[in-house]
Parts: structure tokens; sequence; C-alpha cells
């Protein structure tokens, strides 16, 4: 590893800049720390940019605003403030030690430490500092571990999980992203240890995660580990052996198509997953198209007929989990119009909820495909209100 942050960059631009010299004003020092560090270090471009300071966050608005900047206190019981400079946000924590946490929310304490502050972080990589002329601050040996490619929890693994059991499954996701040896044992048997808590989390955190550690390159390594530890058992037991991910790996790097892979093949599990894990509608929608458990058609007409029932999104979904990305790209390329009927519509002439209204459908579907060209919406509403004598 570089011994300084490379030179130029989003670290100099004018926005960064900007924010850097109203927090240093009169001599005061801050600092880059977390990803943006790690990941220039690595010689990406960090999707986000954090800084630490011993100003109280008090001073980090008045600082802000005196210079011209916007200061929004976003997490203001946690000492951040986010300062925007010419429309980039750049988050800014005053240095902090935890007083006491149940394992989600912690109660925070100001200090001027930086161990202290370094301390209470997650990773030895992410707990990486840097200062506005690039020279790096490493507390606890993250430097070691980011060339080594190990993702290793700071101090006491136990310790940390307790602070924020969400940590677990940030671990899964560093691994599948910075790792190069084997995931860290001490790391590993916390997490196992610590598995029950994780029901503690809220939905929406366990899905992020879930997600952004699916849409990686390594993902099938990262579920093997959580199914090793007995994590996934808790948070998707309706989760298979992940062979069928490996499968995908190669064919699809979408998260949610690869969240369908973990599961069997009944829309019913998609429904009861995307609920649990709160995903929006569409999300919840499309997991439980891709899960529908038939044959796929091989002829043009049938799959015309899957596209227009069902829609392509769901066909080219269905054909990805079966292993086929030649039959995947066929569905991409046929031009199919969409069926203008709903299930409303024909409510709406008088049939009564139930399976007649999709045996129907299926009927109006078939004879809308025999017509060319596909008649219009009102050629069908016509045709409907034949079918049923209305």
């Amino acid at each position: 590893m570089p011994a300084r942050l490379p030179p130029g960059g989003w670290r100099q631009s004018a926005p960064v800049a900007a924010v850097v010299a109203a927090l240093s004003a009169g001599g005061a020092c801050c600092r880059f720390v977390g990803g943006c560090v790690r990941d220039a270090l690595l010689g990406e471009v960090p999707a986000d940019i954090d800084i630490a300071t011993p100003l109280e966050p008090k001073a980090v608005m008045a600082r802000a605003r005196a210079a011209g900047l916007k200061a929004v206190p976003t997490g203001i019981d946690h000492g951040t403030v986010t300062v925007i400079a010419d429309h980039v946000p750049v988050e800014v924590t005053t240095l902090r030690r935890d007083v006491e946490t149940d394992g989600r929310h912690a109660t925070v304490a100001y200090t001027g430490d930086w161990r202290e502050d370094a301390a209470r972080r997650d990773f030895t990589i992410n707990a990486l500092y840097a200062d506005p002329d690039g020279a790096l601050f490493d507390p606890v040996g993250g430097l070691a571990d980011l060339a080594a490619g190990r993702v290793r929890f700071i101090g006491d693994a136990k310790a940390r999980l307790a602070e924020d059991y969400l940590r677990a499954l940030r671990f899964f996701r560093f691994h599948a992203r910075f790792a190069q040896c084997p995931a860290d044992a001490a790391a590993l048997g916390a997490i196992a240890a610590a598995r029950a808590e994780l029901t503690r989390l809220s939905a929406e955190r366990v899905a992020a995660e879930l997600l952004k550690t699916l849409a990686l390159p390594r993902a099938a390594e990262a579920v093997g580990l959580m199914a090793d530890c007995g994590v996934l058992a808790v948070l998707l037991p309706e989760a298979a052996d992940g062979a069928r991910l490996a499968r995908l790996l190669p064919l699809s790097g979408d998260p949610l198509l690869r969240l369908a892979a973990l599961l069997p093949g009944l829309p019913l599990v998609g429904a009861e997953v995307a609920g649990r894990l709160r995903l929006s509608n569409a999300q919840k929608a499309r997991l439980s198209a891709a899960l529908v458990a038939e044959a796929l058609p091989d002829d043009a007409a049938g799959l015309r007929r899957l596209i227009a029932l069902h829609g392509r999104q769901a066909a080219e979904d269905r054909a990805l989990l079966a292993g086929d990305p030649v039959l995947a790209a066929r569905i991409a390329a046929l031009d199919v119009p969409d069926f203008p009927l709903k299930g409303g519509d024909l409510l709406a002439l008088g049939l009564a909820p139930g399976p007649a209204v999709s045996a129907l459908m299926k009927v109006l579907l078939d004879w809308w495909l025999a017509q060319d060209p596909p008649p219009l919406r009102e050629a069908c509403l016509l045709e409907a209100r034949r079918r049923l004598g209305v």
C-alpha cells in the first residue's frame, strides 16, 4: 500500500476542497475517513466522501454556513452533518465513542481522540484516515489488511457485533468485495454465535445488505459463508444450497434475480420473502413472476404468449434461472406488443372474481395472439363482451 493517498482526483476537487477549507479554518483538524480512503488506495473512485473532525456538530454547521455552504443535520444525534458544496454532499462526523448500544442504536459521546474514534468502527480497512494533504493515519492496522485482502473486525469481533449486528452482514459483503484470503475465523465464529440477534434488525437494513452482497461477482462464496455460519437459515430459511446461484453468476449480475436463484420455484415463496424483506411492490411482483415452475416454450409462438401473459422481464428471468442465456436472448429480441387487457377489465364487465378471470384472460390472449396484427384495446374489449354475452 502507498504511504499516502494519490494526488488530485476527488480529494482536490473544488467542492471537496471548499468543505475542507471551511472545516480547517483557524488551524482546526479534519481527515478523510473510511471508504473514500480505502477505495482511493485501491485506485477506485469512492461513492461517498466522509470527513472526521474533533469539531462538534454546531461548530461544523456554523463554519459551513460562514463559508456559504449548505449544512444539513442528517445524523445530529450521532454527530453527523452533511455539508453540501456545489451539489456535492460530504458527510462530516465528529470524533466519537460509544457510551452504550443495544445492537441496533448507539448512544455516543464526542471525543478528541482519533484512536477512540477508530476503535468504534467496524473493520480495520474502514478505519483508515487521511489528512487533506493525503498523509495516512492507520491506528488499527488497516493498511496491512487491505494489502493482504483481509477483512477483520477491529479488536474483539463479538464486541463490534454487539454494537451493531448489521456488521455481520457487512462482513460477508466486504469479504466478497475485498478478500483475497480465507475468511477470518474469529469473525465467522463471532457471527455464528450472534446469528439469532440478526432477527432484531429492520427488514429494510437486511434487504439492503443482502442485495448489495448478491450484486457482487463473488456472491456465491459469500452466501456459502452465510450458510456455514447459520446466518442464511435465520434470514432466508427458504434458501437452497446456492448451487443455482453459482450457475447464474456468469449469466446475470442482477441481485434480485440472484435472490430468486436461492429460492424454490414457487411464486408464493417469492411473495413471502419479498414481504418479509419489505421489498417494493415492483420487486415483489418480479420475484414472484420469476419463480413460476413451468416448462419454458421453445417455439416463437409459445414465447410470444409467455411474454404477453407474464411480461418480457419475467420471461427473460425464467430463462436465465433455467441456465439458458440463449433462450433469454431470443426472448429479448422478440417483438411482442403489450396485451391491452387486464383482469380488472373483465371484472368491470361483470365477471366475478375467481378462477374464471384467469381462464378467460388466457382464452382472450390466445385469440389476440392469433390475429395479425394483434387487435387494439377496443377490439379486445368487444371480444371480451361477446364471450361474456354482455
